[in-house]
């Protein structure tokens, strides 16, 4: 890629292209299109929404003709690119994926198909930059955001500037390698949450058991049942100036989490690394870790493992064990009570070692699937005009 100057092409370019960027008024690079249907009263048909948030398209479900009462509707085709009239203040644009094929829409929305000057893939991307928005909304009129109306023809008489289809091609190629990689990423980050979950039921003991359902091999016998009081020493947020060099810092706060997340240097994204608390989602860090925005924290205590019990905090219905008539809240008492079962110390050690290596390999995915979408967003700012 290069940079240039020119204010007819991007900040950032493919180095094989040199010829400046077009305007050209929006009218005169769309291909509107309607496919008007004869909806039959006995056959189905698929419609489609439009997300918010340039969030794509999705089915809204089936209906059998007879059903849907206004009957102007036009049939969409792989590739459409489609605007919702009501929703296109609030990025409610995008591209019709193959699934979606022979859906069909009301008038309500604009469908566009490729032209000799712009692919309909270029412009699901337009549509998505802050120039292209503020357009939509200078070409929408009303007083509630709500409510506007998308004035269609003032719309098209405005200008843009983009470059030939060849290059348009090669731009819509990189971003989707891009949107690729990062949904791979979600894809593997989804698959290793469940599996952490299903985990998380399976390699603990059920109620009324005293073995769990999947364990190591080599492993065997009842776990012992304790209260959290046997297994960590549960402290005061207050209380943080004992704790060795290189546990995470920990700073009392009077009861509120705000300065934790300030003194905390981690990535919010990450699971198993921190997150701020809830009661039914405890603020969990490595060592130590918090359980609830009550500020308590816990550390193990000597022949028990920090990761198996740091899986054991997240296994916890923290929610049963509310106390308060408002605002949810534990006290130290309350967590010092809960009951768990726990194996001998070698077995914690190799159930805390799995957890905690899922945990690094989700966070790994959520890192990875967070600097790609860094990189769109900055390919985005510099690569258009």
């Amino acid at each position: 890629m290069s940079r240039s100057e020119d204010c007819k092409v991007p900040q950032v370019r493919f180095s094989d292209y040199v010829e400046d960027w077009k305007e050209k008024t929006v009218g005169a690079i769309l291909s509107e299109v309607k496919r008007t249907i004869v909806l039959e009263d006995n056959q189905q048909y698929e419609l489609i929404t439009v997300k918010r948030r340039n969030e794509g398209i999705v089915s809204r479900g089936h209906l059998f003709g007879r059903n849907i009462l206004v009957k102007n509707y036009s049939q969409l085709q792989t590739g459409d690119f489609v605007i919702s009239k009501r929703q296109v203040v609030h990025g409610a644009t995008g591209m019709v994926p193959a699934h979606l094929n022979n859906a069909i829409v009301s008038n309500e929305y604009l469908i566009a198909t490729n032209s000799k000057d712009i692919s309909t893939e270029f412009l699901t991307i337009l549509s998505g930059l802050s120039a292209m928005k503020r357009k939509f909304f200078l070409s929408s009129y009303g007083v509630d955001i709500e409510k506007l109306f998308f004035d269609v023809a003032d719309w098209k008489k405005r200008v843009v500037t983009i470059p030939g289809k060849i290059e348009q091609e090669k731009i819509c190629s990189h971003f989707k390698e891009l949107d690729q990689l990062i949904q791979l990423h979600q894809y593997k980050h989804d698959k290793l949450l469940t599996l952490k979950q299903a985990m998380l039921q399976k390699m603990f003991p059920h109620a009324g058991a005293t073995t769990p359902e999947i364990r190591f091999k080599g492993f065997e016998g009842k776990w012992a049942e304790q209260r959290l009081e046997n297994i960590v020493e549960v402290c005061s947020g207050r209380d943080y100036k004992h704790l060795s060099a290189g546990n995470i810092p920990v700073y009392g706060t009077g009861g509120y989490m705000l300065s934790v997340d300030k003194a905390l240097s981690y990535d919010k994204d990450a699971v198993g690394i921190g997150r701020k608390g809830t009661i039914d989602k405890p603020y969990l860090l490595r060592c130590p870790f918090w359980t609830v925005d009550t500020l308590f924290y816990a550390t193990p205590k000597k022949g028990h493992n920090l990761d198996f019990i740091h899986s054991i905090f997240q296994k916890i219905d923290w929610k049963k064990y509310d106390e308060s008539t408002g605002v949810p809240s534990l006290s130290k008492t309350a967590i010092n009570e809960v009951g768990t079962y726990v194996p001998d110390l070698e077995e914690q050690q190799k159930i805390g070692l799995y957890f905690s290596q899922l945990d690094e390999l989700i966070s790994h995915h959520a890192t990875q699937q967070k600097k790609l979408k860094q990189v769109k967003a900055a390919c985005l700012g510099k690569m258009f005009i």
